[in-house]
């Protein structure tokens, strides 16, 4: 989990408390946090914090949090905004290079060595947890005075635009940047197979932002610096709309002035967006979940102290979230703020009214044993999410369509469903291990959601010059002799292996996984080099049989 570093001075001035240290740092456990260490001599204290928090990722925004929590101030916390006269234009390049960009402007900012690594910590800590290690969302922070607009976001050939890098002395090509520069040796995997590179030019054409690689010199930001470009790009608008709230509002907490920037390109805006989202709550409905009987205005204190506007509408509470909270995605979530606004230690303690023993199930139970077996035949295990999207589960691996339950209100269209097969989550993770050697041997013991119904599968995948059906075939075979099952391996033809290089797997005449060779378009889909082979089992099926013997 992600921790941040902080000065408990600088913590109590962003706070505008005189609290004692102990106080401050005894409370901040009942956000959601746990406590890492603390210096008495020096202030420092390191705090770790879960990551669906990732406005809490920065001392500033650690303190607009606890002002809210601590009661000092209540409610949603607002930024006012001005319009600048920046412009940004989106060519039409990037759309298959890293086709979505925002950016905004923070005048008059106050910079001491703490904001900047406050800044500099946050700027890292976004890029490894919702970045995703920059693939998803890459942030570029700016000295604007240093350059003149209006900006320009395109793809360019690799060798036609050099600069000085962040750190270095000597003028490069992108792709030298790539090379010898140690960011771009630890990134370009990201940018494998691009024919052209995304970057940010100023009106003189002087660099910005290599993104998602590094930024330009001219542009690092200094005590000295008043005013601040921000961009972040990536390949989900939702995601890189709320990191650049994350950020903008963090740099204000210190007294900058956001300004929004006009992106123009296919899609044209206004960039940020700070408007809060709007819920409503059914506090009976709420209270039954809780085992609380708060009343609507109590609840509303509740929500207050966690940061958000509330307001009693009869039996229901209206209520808006800050921009700033990715992590709210349905109004359950919400439901746990009233908990922890509440106090976890207000709950009480009460005695079951039942005794029982507890023991783990019997498909857990076959699930470790299948863990154990596959690390026996030399795979390594990798655990995915089980959200994923309609084209991972379906266009892209060529799966018959089939229903999936939809996620209402997604964060990305990278998960706007519950996966129904575990190998598109597996494909993902070889695409983003292509830069590592070969040959690659995956597993997941996980979950799938069929008909609205949890379901317990296995997923096998390999990937080398040599994959071919008969390593999976030997390979199946062994998974069905390990769990004493007799099973029949007949034809296959799924769109999604390349045909008479694919099979099913039968028991009692009923099929319960299958295996084969990919077909190259699927490969190819997923940037992938060479040949690959998987095999999905539903061992929940399996389970069910009548008299077979699972492991």
């Amino acid at each position: 989990m992600p921790v941040i570093n902080f000065n408990l001075d600088d913590l109590r001035s962003l706070m505008g408390t005189k609290m004692e240290d102990r106080e401050i740092l005894d409370r901040i456990p009942m956000i959601g946090a746990d406590f890492h260490d603390y210096d008495e001599v020096t202030k420092e204290a390191s705090i770790e914090f879960f990551p669906n928090r990732p406005d809490l990722y920065s001392v500033e925004g650690l303190a607009r949090a606890l002002r809210a929590f601590f009661d000092i101030e209540l409610g949603l916390r607002t930024y006012d905004m001005a319009s600048s006269d920046i412009v940004m234009r989106v060519d039409p390049s990037v759309k298959g290079v890293r086709p979505y960009v925002v950016g905004a402007v923070i005048r008059n900012v106050t910079l001491d060595d703490r904001a900047i690594r406050s800044l500099m910590e946050l700027q890292e800590k976004l890029h490894t947890t919702v970045g995703r290690k920059r693939a998803k969302v890459a942030i570029g922070v700016h000295d604007l005075d240093k350059v003149r607009p209006p900006f320009v976001y395109k793809a360019v050939d690799p060798d036609s635009v050099s600069f000085v890098p962040l750190a270095k002395e000597e003028r490069m090509t992108m792709r030298e940047v790539l090379e010898r520069h140690e960011k771009g040796v630890d990134y370009r995997h990201l940018l494998e197979g691009k024919e052209r590179y995304p970057v940010i030019l100023d009106a003189s054409n002087e660099v910005l932002s290599f993104p998602p690689i590094i930024n330009g010199r001219l542009t690092t930001v200094v005590p000295e610096t008043r005013n601040l470009f921000i961009d972040v790009t990536g390949t989900d608008p939702n995601t890189i709309s709320g990191v650049l709230n994350i950020v903008c509002t963090s740099i204000a907490e210190r007294g900058g002035i956001i300004e929004t920037i006009t992106l123009r390109g296919e899609e044209k805006g206004m960039s940020p967006n700070l408007r809060p989202k709007q819920w409503l709550l059914d506090v009976d409905r709420t209270n039954a979940r809780l085992g609380l009987d708060l009343e609507p205005l109590a609840m509303c204190q509740c929500l207050t102290r966690m940061g958000y506007s509330a307001e009693p509408k009869g039996r229901k509470v209206k209520v808006s979230s800050s921009p700033v909270r990715m992590d709210l995605i349905h109004p359950a979530d919400v439901v746990e703020d009233v908990a922890i606004g509440y106090g976890y230690e207000n709950f009480g303690n009460a005695k079951p009214r039942s005794s029982t023993i507890g023991g783990e199930m019997r498909m857990e139970r076959v699930a470790d044993q299948v863990r154990q077996m596959m690390v026996g035949f030399g795979y390594y295990e990798v655990t995915t999410l089980t959200l994923s999207s309609i084209e991972e589960q379906f266009s892209r691996t060529r799966y018959p369509l089939q229903e999936a339950v939809e996620v209402l209100n997604p964060v990305s269209e990278d998960h706007n469903c519950l996966r129904v097969h575990l190998v598109p989550s597996l494909m993902a993770v070889l695409r983003r291990s292509k830069h590592r050697d070969l040959p690659q041997r995956i597993f997941e013991v996980g979950d799938v959601v069929i008909g609205g119904k949890r379901r317990k599968h296995l997923a096998v995948m390999g990937i080398h010059a040599k994959a071919g059906f008969t390593e999976m075939k030997s390979l199946a075979e062994g998974v069905m002799k390990e769990m004493g099952v007799q099973c029949s391996l007949l034809p296959g033809d799924m769109e999604m292996f390349i045909p008479g290089r694919c099979a099913m797997v039968k028991v009692n005449g009923r099929s319960v996984g299958h295996f084969g060779e990919l077909h190259p378009q699927v490969i190819t889909g997923y940037e992938l080099g060479y040949p690959t082979i998987a095999f999905e089992l539903d061992l929940q099926d399996l389970m069910s049989g009548k008299g077979e013997k699972i492991i």
